[in-house]
């Protein structure tokens, strides 16, 4: 364990410190005795003579033994201290690299989410019904059938608050959730980033993201955005003649993966997993703590993960990979953990 390693650090340094100062201190008594003996030897005159000469090799031994222990402190002080700092490193690197793991692990997550979500958005802009009421919306029955075909593709996707579908000027002609949000209908979304960037699309095989935004129309909940164009024919490079656009239900989703990071009880009670967007605005949170309304002072110094301490704190963070053709939106995993007392 790493705490064992610092905790052996210290037992190390105290024990070589105490030791080496019980040595210094014989040294430095033996040299007193050894000048004791010179001056005795002086008084005794010729008689002390030999025994003078005892006492300077005692004298002279006790100081090879004083400079060997001075000596021998401080050649051990650096090292003990690269060891002890060496040691508190590896007491951070342990959690601060499972932090960073964990927040690569939540945004990866939930790119892999998102990815499935841009494949639904170009495959339902093609389902004969979502074209034809765009085609000609006048056409009788075409309204209701389109609302029935988008009902039926929520009732087997549960992870969407609607599914919209706008004409080429931006109103919304037919939505699956009529029965839960009455007033769709006619609202002009030409306005709206989602629409714009669908209407630009390129070709079928394109598609728009936005950011994570409320709603009003539907209930004011926060959604993820996909929407491409519908083109006519449903054909992949077909004019575009209006737009789908299809609302993730983003807050239980998102909840879900950062409640659902592999934490310790104990760890649970001193750590937060956060989603931040781009600009660090928080877009989920253990908790649910500011959602939409914060923004994360996160340091990143132009990593793309990595890990660092601000206080008690160990700050773990990376940001997205996106996954096959989802390039992500710049998002951030996030893991704030307060240090546990033997890490402190």
């Amino acid at each position: 364990m790493p705490q064992r390693v610092v905790h052996l650090a210290n037992e190390v340094s105290e024990l070589a410190t105490d030791k080496l100062r019980a040595i210094e201190r014989v040294a430095n008594q033996t040299q007193m005795l050894a000048l004791n003996a010179r001056i005795q030897a002086a008084h005794a005159g010729e008689r002390g003579a030999a025994f003078s000469v005892v006492s300077e090799e005692v004298g002279q031994v006790a100081g090879h033994v004083k400079e060997l222990s001075e000596g021998l402190t401080e050649q051990l002080a650096p090292r003990i201290s690269e060891l002890d700092r060496l040691g508190r490193d590896l007491v951070l690197s342990v959690p601060g690299q499972r932090a960073t793991d964990l927040a690569l692990y939540a945004v990866e997550l939930i790119d892999r989410n998102l990815f499935e979500r841009s494949c639904d958005v170009r495959w339902w802009a093609t389902d004969a019904a979502v074209v034809d009421v765009c085609a000609d919306p006048q056409a009788d029955g075409a309204v209701q059938y389109a609302c029935h075909r988008l009902g039926v593709i929520l009732s087997s996707y549960t992870v969407y608050l609607d599914l919209w579908v706008a004409d080429r000027n931006g109103r919304v002609i037919a939505h699956g959730r009529p029965d839960r949000y009455r007033d769709v209908i006619g609202t002009n979304v030409s306005g709206e980033p989602w629409f714009e960037k669908a209407m630009s699309t390129r070709s079928g095989e394109d598609f728009a993201v936005d950011d994570i935004t409320r709603v009003m129309k539907l209930g004011n909940e926060p959604v993820a955005t996909y929407a491409t164009a519908i083109r006519r024919g449903g054909e992949t490079h077909g004019e575009a003649i209006g737009a789908l656009g299809i609302f993730f239900e983003w807050g239980p989703q998102a909840q879900g993966i950062v409640d659902g990071l592999r934490f310790t009880d104990e760890e649970r009670t001193r750590t937060r997993a956060m989603l931040l967007d781009a600009d660090h605005r928080v877009i989920a949170s253990t908790g649910g703590e500011g959602l939409l309304t914060e923004r994360f002072p996160l340091k990143t110094n132009g990593r793309e993960g990595g890990y660092y301490t601000e206080g008690d704190k160990i700050i773990g963070f990376h940001l997205t990979p996106g996954y096959e053709t989802y390039e992500g939106l710049g998002w951030y995993g996030c893991v704030v953990q307060e240090r546990a007392d033997d890490q402190l």
